[in-house]
């Protein structure tokens, strides 16, 4: 009882403060106020309204927000978002452009399953939808999936995604990014040699921990630092009576995102001492910047504690990926069996998370693969959320993605142009930048 309790306990705080905000916020708006003019009650307007929506965006999934899109032929098309495979941890979700022939390329966009929504890759999917067929995965709630449903750790997550590639078929084209990328790499082997011809085209991970002694980070020095009965004690709990999980043991998301904050205490900080200021003065907006950014930042997930603690056992602690030593229901998965699939890495030469070198390990695991279906990138200047979205992703790692998914594309292009990477990438910078409905 008492990991519920300590569970019931966060939530019992985080809704303290957002009460606390809401109230601060209500007192120092009251017309009878008006009358004098007294800065401090300003501020603490401004205070409450940024507490109250940093603690309430906490437990709200945020929405994708892609409800059209600027196509190639300069028309909006609306989007549909279809869930084509449906499953207890998590769905395969189908982007339609409505209206619009079907692309030819068709990419499998593997989300990480850390602690934020599959919607931390929104710009990302919206850069890729202008000339692909983009499916991404939809991780749940760990705290919204009944204990019945059962266990999730990273084998079942391994298998998770053999099924999606399966229902996809042999024609897609396979990008993950970040902590996906090793289990992605796993899950291409573990095809290789249970069902060869269900295999990618393509398979492109970017900043993931194929090997995270390759270049230590503050990530891999905790993995390594903690012992696992030290990780199980302090970071899992049991979800409380308030959601439908009730039971469940999880790594809480509120945990979660105390790491991420606590990793750049200072910059958060100064960020939101900054945003209250602008409330005050009467300078902020519902959607601007601070607000776009921390409402997606902030909105966090429950792990299933067993794929948590696996995570850091299997992936960091024993490197069973870099080893090449992973099993899935006993059957050990040989890397060196992909044969067929292009597989490229993406780095950030800045990347704090994911350093240099951690990625680019999976092709030298990749001894059955030709030096000419192999391809790696490292990013100058980039840290680790710029290698998938901003400026970084847009203007340099997209063409250079689509340019390698073409290069190893059965399918026959429709060129726009003399080179429809970079087609793409003007079209996807424009639509990225354009007014989302």
């Amino acid at each position: 009882m008492r990991y519920m309790a300590t569970y019931d306990l966060m939530e019992t705080l985080r809704n303290t403060n957002a009460w606390l905000g809401a109230t601060a916020r209500t007192m120092a708006s009251y017309p009878a106020f008006s009358l004098m003019t007294n800065p401090g009650l300003q501020w603490m307007a401004a205070w409450g309204e940024v507490t109250e929506r940093t603690f309430e965006r906490m437990v709200v999934k945020p929405d994708w927000g892609i409800r059209t899109l600027t196509c190639e032929d300069g028309k909006d098309h609306l989007v549909s978002i279809d869930t084509v495979v449906e499953k207890p941890f998590g769905d395969l979700l189908h982007f339609n452009v409505q209206e619009r022939e079907e692309q030819p390329r068709k990419i499998l966009l593997v989300a990480p399953m850390s602690g934020h929504y599959a919607t931390l890759l929104r710009s990302t999917v919206k850069s890729l939808m202008v000339n692909c067929e983009v499916y991404v995965t939809d991780w749940h709630n760990a705290r919204d999936i009944p204990v019945s449903a059962g266990k999730f750790d990273v084998e079942d997550y391994t298998l998770y995604l053999v099924d999606f590639m399966r229902h996809l078929g042999p024609d897609t084209h396979v990008i993950a990014v970040c902590q996906p990328a090793p289990l992605t790499l796993a899950a291409t082997a573990y095809l290789a040699g249970e069902d060869p011809d269900a295999q990618p085209r393509s398979l492109t991970l970017i900043g993931g921990p194929i090997d995270p002694n390759a270049n230590a980070t503050e990530v891999t020095d905790f993995g390594h630092r903690v012992t696992m009965g030290q990780l199980e004690e302090t970071m899992i709990q049991r979800v409380g009576f308030k959601y439908p999980g009730v039971g469940r043991m999880v790594y809480p998301g509120l945990l979660q995102l105390a790491s991420f904050v606590s990793m750049n205490l200072d910059r958060h900080s100064k960020a939101f001492q900054e945003q209250i200021l602008k409330v005050s003065k009467g300078q902020a907006s519902d959607h601007d910047a601070h607000n776009r950014f921390y409402d997606e930042y902030l909105a966090v997930m429950d792990m299933p504690a067993e794929f948590y603690l696996s995570t850091v056992e299997r992936i960091f602690k024993d490197g069973e990926i870099a080893r090449n030593a992973f099993t899935v229901e006993g059957k050990p998965v040989d890397i060196g069996k992909i044969t067929k699939v292009a597989v490229k890495t993406v780095e950030g030469a800045n990347d704090d998370i994911s350093a240099p070198g951690q990625c680019i390990a999976a092709l030298d695991l990749c001894t059955g693969l030709p030096d000419s279906m192999k391809a790696s990138h490292v990013e100058p200047g980039a840290g680790h959320y710029g290698i998938f979205a901003g400026k970084s992703w847009r203007n340099n790692i997209r063409p250079l993605v689509l340019d390698f998914i073409d290069q190893n594309s059965g399918a026959t292009r429709k060129a726009t142009d003399g080179n429809p990477a970079k087609a793409g990438a003007k079209t996807a910078a424009k639509a990225a930048n354009s007014n989302v409905a």
